[in-house]
């Protein structure tokens, strides 16, 4: 007796739910826990078929699972936990997890089954699967950011060391440029004022020789300073953006034959220019006048670098695709150590010695010949001259 008192008071006070079902499935008993977790009073569900407590599709397949066991013997819930879902009288459904023992008591069949209410674990579980997600993306988020930051601060780093790079080689710039000034201007400078003196001298004497040579001498220091001149205000006008190309078709051969007999009055004794064309076409599609200018300084280089007695190759091609422009000297050519700066302004090769020059000449044509989309190249050893050929897609 004592013993099943105690056994009421463990159903009574018990925190899961328990509840009993006869074969038939109705239910026979609640305890306080599983009325209070399925909202309902003894009275409304006591005689009812378990699976008023059910939602679908639980609730019409449970007579069968029932009725399948007690003829089969396959268990489905009987003897094995496992989660699934109750429906509350509001109508609410939550999970639990759900224990059912078969009970053989006075001479009949009942099951008894244990309810344990999942919902504040699913909903702990829940906020934890959320939070975790949101810390998740929180730290995506944060790590984006702090790659983003790094990445700008890699870029600010990278600008600051090219503004430093630029303001050194700016520097390194004006000082070229003080010194060749200097040098380049005193130099035509000096002639000048040694060769007025001379004169006044000669004049005296009526020595129209030596007039007429210091007079010549005169003359090339004044065209050396307009040459140094033009080369600065050309790169004037480059570095404002005031030179554009202007195109039209017009006679290579016609304009480059023109061109060789005016460099050849300026070459040295006994240098002869020689031109050559290839190619069934004459006529080219290229602005003229920035086209001369290359033409003109790489042909004054190449007379300059080179001695006397010597030849000059100036040929044009016009194939399928494209237009080229060479010019081939045998003169001193360029070091190998010096050929990576070539192009730079101010920069005059080591083996240039004593002849004048400003260091901006094949700077100017490299940027001529990109305004026309073009492409300068090279080829040259020390002391066994150097070609330069530009290349043109045509358009």
């Amino acid at each position: 007796m004592e013993s099943a008192k105690l056994l009421q008071a463990i159903i009574e006070t018990a925190i899961d739910g328990i509840i009993t079902i006869d074969n038939r499935g109705r239910i026979e008993s609640l305890n306080p826990s599983a009325l209070k977790i399925f909202g309902y009073k003894e009275e409304e569900l006591t005689g009812k078929n378990i699976s008023v407590l059910m939602p679908e599709p639980d609730k019409s397949r449970h007579d069968d699972y029932l009725l399948n066991y007690q003829n089969t013997g396959e268990k489905k819930i009987i003897g094995k936990g496992r989660e699934v879902r109750g429906l509350r009288k509001d109508g609410s459904r939550f999970p639990f997890r759900l224990a059912v023992s078969e009970v053989q008591y006075q001479d009949r069949v009942i099951y008894t089954g244990f309810i344990h209410d999942l919902s504040k674990e699913k909903e702990a579980e829940e906020f934890l699967k959320k939070y975790t997600i949101e810390l998740e993306e929180l730290v995506d988020n944060r790590t984006k950011s702090l790659k983003k930051m790094l990445h700008e601060l890699e870029m600010a780093k990278e600008e600051a060391n090219t503004s430093l790079e630029k303001e050194k080689a700016l520097n390194r710039m004006k000082s070229r440029f003080v010194s060749m000034a200097s040098h380049e201007f005193r130099t035509p400078l000096s002639s000048m004022q040694l060769s007025a003196v001379l004169i006044e001298k000669y004049l005296q004497t009526s020595d129209n020789i030596q007039i007429l040579k210091h007079l010549h001498k005169i003359k090339n220091a004044i065209g050396s300073l307009n040459g140094i001149l033009n080369d600065f205000l050309s790169l004037e006008k480059l570095d404002t953006g005031i030179v554009k190309p202007h195109y039209a078709s017009f006679d290579i051969v016609k304009f480059s034959e023109e061109l060789t007999e005016e460099m050849q009055l300026i070459t040295k004794e006994d240098q002869i220019i020689i031109y050559q064309h290839a190619g069934s076409e004459n006529d080219v599609n290229l602005d003229q006048n920035l086209l001369r200018n290359c033409l003109m300084n790489l042909m004054s280089n190449a007379i300059k670098y080179s001695g006397e007695h010597t030849l000059i190759e100036f040929s044009t091609a016009i194939s399928e695709n494209q237009y080229v422009f060479s010019v081939k000297d045998n003169g001193i050519g360029i070091p190998e150590e010096d050929q990576s700066g070539l192009f730079q302004p101010f920069f005059r090769a080591h083996n240039t010695g004593n002849i004048p020059g400003t260091g901006l000449g094949l700077n100017i044509v490299q940027r001529y010949v990109d305004l026309m989309d073009g492409t300068i190249r090279f080829e040259s050893k020390s002391g066994k001259g150097a070609e330069f050929i530009l290349s043109f897609q045509k358009k």
